[in-house]
């Protein structure tokens, strides 16, 4: 059963210029095996935790460095958890998420769906 459906969508260059005014917010949203990720990837990264946390009904209390993404051998992504979304998606019930990623023309997108 479908639990929840998020999707963002960033704009890259303006997204590579919030994190060039705010260097801090490396470290606020992202852990550091994907700091040294382009620009690209970061944003499409970003994408893929916000469309997580809406999945996940983006209750306050989230941490942007609780959640990552991976890719598994043949490229194809997937969502890791811990602390505290680990925790609202225990309280939901979910036992499996599906991402997708997409970059192109300038423009980050994710979809996550979170299962029961």
């Amino acid at each position: 059963m479908i639990i929840g459906v998020g999707i963002d969508v960033v704009d890259v260059a303006r997204f590579g210029q919030t994190l060039e005014r705010t260097p801090r917010l490396l470290q606020r949203l992202f852990i550091e095996s994907e700091r040294s990720m382009g620009l690209n990837s970061l944003a499409a990264t970003f994408a893929a935790k916000e469309a997580l946390a809406k999945a996940l009904g983006a209750p306050v209390g989230l941490r942007w460095v609780d959640a990552s993404v991976l890719r598994d051998e043949d490229g194809s992504p997937h969502l890791k958890m811990w602390g505290t979304v680990q925790a609202r998606a225990d309280a939901l019930g979910v036992v499996g998420l599906h991402v997708s990623l997409s970059h192109d023309a300038g423009i980050a997108s994710a979809v996550v769906i979170a299962e029961s």
